[in-house]
Order: C-alpha cells, then structure tokens, then sequence
C-alpha cells in the first residue's frame, strides 16, 4: 500500500491525505504541518491531543526534544479564528509518525527506511545519487540536455561552498549573501528579485531557468571559485570581493552575449511548467 500524494488546494492553507485535512503554514521559507492534524490523519484517534502525550510518554528522546521538533504557529481553528498550534517541519514530522503504532503511518516508516538506506548507499557510491538526481528530473519532464546542465551546475556550487567552507564563511546565511553577489553582476538582480521577475514563490529558481542562464549561472560560479583560490581569500570580505570579480566576469559576458544573440538571456519564462516540447523550441531558440 503507498499512501496517497497530498493534494495541494487552492488556498495553500491545508493538504489532504487519505480525504483528512492537515493544515499548514509558510514559516522560515519552509512548510510547517499541525501535528495534530497529522496524528488525526494517521489514527483515527478521537482525541489526538490525548494520543500526542501517550507517544511523548512512550517516546523518552522525542518528549525531551520536543521543544526542538515543535513550533507553536497560527494556524485556522475550525471556528474560523486563528489560534497558536503546534507545527512540525518535514523534518520533524517523520520524527513523529516514527513513534505511531497506527497501521496507517507503516507506509511512511517503511518509506523512511527506504529513504535512509538509499541515502547511505549515495555516501558509498556518490554516482547513485546523481543517477538518482536526474531520474527525479526526467520523470518531471525535463529533457536530457537540460538536466546535464543542471547536474552540472549543481557541482560547480558545491566546489564553491566547499572553497567558502574552507575559508571562514560562515553558514548559509553568509552564503546566501555572497550568492546574492554574484547573481547581481550576472544577471543585475540578487535570487530573490529574479524570482519575483520569473513570477516564482518558493519554487527552487534555478529549476525555472533554461539552458542559457544555467551556463551564465556556472560561468559566475566557476570563475568566484578560481578567483577565491588564486588569491587565498579569507574571510567573508575577501570572499565577497571574488565572488563579485566572478560574478562581474559571467554579466560581462552575458551582456556581450545578448548584443550578439539580440535579446535578453534573462527570461520570464517559468521554464518548469513548460510544455516539453515549447521548452525544447526554447533551448533551441536561445543557442
């Protein structure tokens, strides 16, 4: 038996599983879910809040990190009134329905577990999870080309990160500033303005892009990390200075490029919900 996938309703405030309603909110550029609607869906249970303390009872290391696992959120009371309820991340709703007995929350462990050892066989042979990587691209319908690029573009960030890393650049919020950079001399908008240019919420951007401003994307990347190491940038500062160097060096590029081409590589496009073949006519077209 595999459980049914959540179907999103229009106004994003809930999914449903197995016809039960979970209700959720956008919190910390994430999803957070009701733990009691969850333990609801999952068993039945007349009275879940009752349920929840049994399994924190039964459950000695969930109840102790539970302050960490939950968050208190607004979340819509079935009197039409918002009232504070505790929420869980993705993360932190696996966490509980590894401690429901509920026949129902099986397909989710069994999953779990298929999930972990997957992810272990990845550490052994990281080929797997690239093989993995494009299988999950195609089946959403990107063509082969595309996802080549993609792939690769996912290994020039992390060589970036990793110099970063080595450097003293502390954690995302540091990268996501020096990110921003090298978008900016690219593309002359930091990831969430082009977002917001594409039309995107919380979609991850660079799915939305086509094949030309994937390379541009690299391009900038790539060049950040030479120019990091060649000069043995240290700090968050000297980062910054190279990655804006990088960055500077793909926009070059990129405007030269458009001079040429005689149109903006920078697209509007929400390339993931393309039809296949309209977006191959667009990769065509942008070559």
């Amino acid at each position: 038996m595999k459980p049914e996938q959540p179907k999103e309703l229009s106004e994003n405030t809930q999914v449903v599983f197995q016809s039960k309603k979970i209700r959720r909110t956008w919190h910390n550029q994430e999803w957070w879910f009701s733990i009691v609607d969850i333990v609801f869906a999952l068993t039945d249970s007349s009275n879940p809040k009752q349920y929840i303390k049994k399994i924190r009872a039964r459950d000695e290391p969930l109840n102790e990190n539970w302050g960490t696992i939950c968050t208190p959120l607004e979340l819509m009371a079935p009197d039409g009134k918002k009232r504070k309820t505790n929420c869980v991340n993705v993360k932190g709703a696996f966490r509980v329905i590894q401690s429901i007995p509920s026949k129902k929350a099986e397909p989710f462990k069994q999953w779990l577990a298929k999930v972990g050892y997957e992810r272990v066989e990845e550490i052994q042979n990281p080929e797997l999870a690239q093989k993995r990587m494009k299988e999950l691209y195609k089946a959403k319908g990107y063509s082969d080309d595309w996802i080549e690029k993609r792939v690769r573009g996912i290994a020039v960030r992390d060589e970036l990160t990793d110099e970063w890393k080595k450097r003293d650049v502390k954690g995302e919020k540091e990268y996501a500033i020096l990110t921003a950079e090298i978008s900016k001399e690219i593309f002359g908008m930091t990831p969430s303005e082009y977002k917001e240019f594409k039309g995107l919420k919380k979609e991850n951007l660079r799915d939305h892009m086509n094949d030309l401003e994937l390379i541009f994307s690299m391009l900038g990347e790539r060049v950040s990390t030479e120019i990091t190491r060649n000069k043995d940038a240290q700090g968050f500062e000297e980062c910054e200075d190279a990655a804006k160097q990088g960055g500077n060096v793909a926009g070059k590029a990129r405007k030269d490029a458009e001079k040429r081409i005689g149109k903006p590589i920078a697209t509007k496009e929400n390339y993931k919900e393309l039809p296949e073949k309209k977006r191959k006519k667009l990769n065509d077209s942008s070559l």
